[in-house]
């Protein structure tokens, strides 16, 4: 398998950490976005959509959305709960994390990592919309361990991807003590550095 990804992207990171987690053998292809490698006719005949990660299998078949992706690599393993309900608890924050979490934390980050925006220029809706989703995600860690119970699921693999990078968007995680707890325990379970 071969994932075309960005090493500075929280949802190329989601699959290569499930990846790694589960031991799957792949072959990371470096793109760099901001060259527009995504654009070249080569990566759109792999991915009309022009994004990454795209995973692309042995067979030829590819596959886009990284939250898709975990999902399809995850198959059959600990990583999605074997409890009908608590997969679709696992699904709800997977979806949630695309329309709610990700379009301001990991925008933000973007904005101010990438562009080298100071804080003073993020969109105000955006930053608000932002603290609001670590707020929501306190609320649930202050009563479970893990996002989706009491083990790590796809559910903290997709969400920890741009929570644990939260300060490079602005977002102060000082007053987000479950958070910050979750956050460790998830880098830990998946063998990972903790962020910078």
């Amino acid at each position: 398998m071969k994932i075309y990804g960005d090493i500075n992207s929280g949802n190329c990171l989601k699959v290569k950490w499930v990846c790694d987690k589960l031991s799957l053998p792949y072959t990371w292809i470096a793109i760099d976005t901001l060259k527009g490698e995504t654009r070249t006719s080569a990566f759109l005949a792999r991915n009309s959509a022009g994004q990454v990660p795209t995973i692309e299998l042995d067979d030829g078949r590819t596959l886009a959305q990284s939250n898709a992706i975990i999902r399809y690599l995850a198959r059959d393993s600990d990583l999605i709960p074997a409890d009908a309900f608590a997969a679709a608890k696992m699904d709800e924050w997977l979806f949630w994390e695309q329309y709610s979490h990700e379009p301001y934390i990991a925008v933000c980050r973007f904005q101010m990592f990438y562009l080298k925006k100071p804080v003073s220029e993020l969109d105000p809706e955006k930053v608000k919309r932002g603290q609001a989703a670590l707020t929501r995600m306190e609320q649930q860690l202050a009563a479970s361990p893990f996002l989706a119970g009491t083990a790590l699921t796809l559910a903290d693999i997709s969400l920890l991807a741009y929570t644990r990078l939260a300060h490079e968007g602005g977002f102060d995680l000082e007053g987000y003590p479950a958070l910050r707890r979750w956050i460790a325990a998830s880098e830990r379970v998946l063998g990972l550095p903790a962020a910078r």
